[in-house]
């Protein structure tokens, strides 16, 4: 049994999938208490993997995200097997501070060590590197193999703030071109 938050249906708002149809499944629970998290993922169901796989077999996109709070917390390597048996591409993202299932198909790091002491990353190689930016110097994670690097402005809540973090965002990218801009698309949008 999994502590599920919450399974839906909805298109990846951010990263290197921004805009492809996905199926969450968010578990409960994280290991950090980051001040910008706007995420309430603390509730949940106690849901067997039969019923998880079930729920997910519903819709009918391939892309799968396994998200939470923090997956790595309870998220199985038979749970990802069940769901490629269904044929489905298993993405997760994690704060990087627990091993993750080897048979997991995409793994989106963000770490939260800048902002939480006990956040640094134990992962050493990702597919996406997602740092969350707040406009001081961003770590670079220089030690974690990443195909793709994005750096994903901070939203605190302050529109004039905002404004000051995404133009700083820019700069560094543009400074920096191995980074790339990740937005929250599915907030300018408003979609789930």
């Amino acid at each position: 049994m999994m502590k599920v938050n919450e399974i839906f249906y909805s298109l990846q708002g951010e990263g290197y999938w921004t805009g492809t149809a996905a199926v969450f499944v968010r578990l409960s629970g994280c290991n950090l208490r980051c001040s910008f998290c706007d995420t309430a993922h603390e509730a949940g169901e106690p849901l067997t993997e039969a019923a998880i796989v079930e729920a997910v077999a519903q819709y009918p996109a391939r892309h799968v995200v396994i998200t939470g709070g923090e997956p790595s917390l309870s998220l199985t390597a038979s749970l990802v097997d069940a769901l490629h048996a269904i044929g489905r591409f298993v993405a997760v993202e994690t704060n990087g501070t627990r091993p993750l299932p080897d048979n997991v198909d995409w793994i989106t790091l963000s770490p939260k060590d800048a902002f939480e002491r006990n956040g640094t990353p134990i992962l050493t190689r990702c597919d996406e590197l997602k740092v969350v930016f707040d406009g001081s110097e961003p770590k670079t994670y220089e030690g974690i193999t990443s195909t793709h690097r994005f750096l994903q402005p901070c939203d605190v809540g302050d529109a004039r703030k905002n404004a000051e973090i995404m133009a700083a965002c820019i700069h560094f990218i543009k400074t920096h071109p191995t980074w790339r801009l990740s937005l929250q698309t599915h907030k300018i949008t408003q979609i789930r």
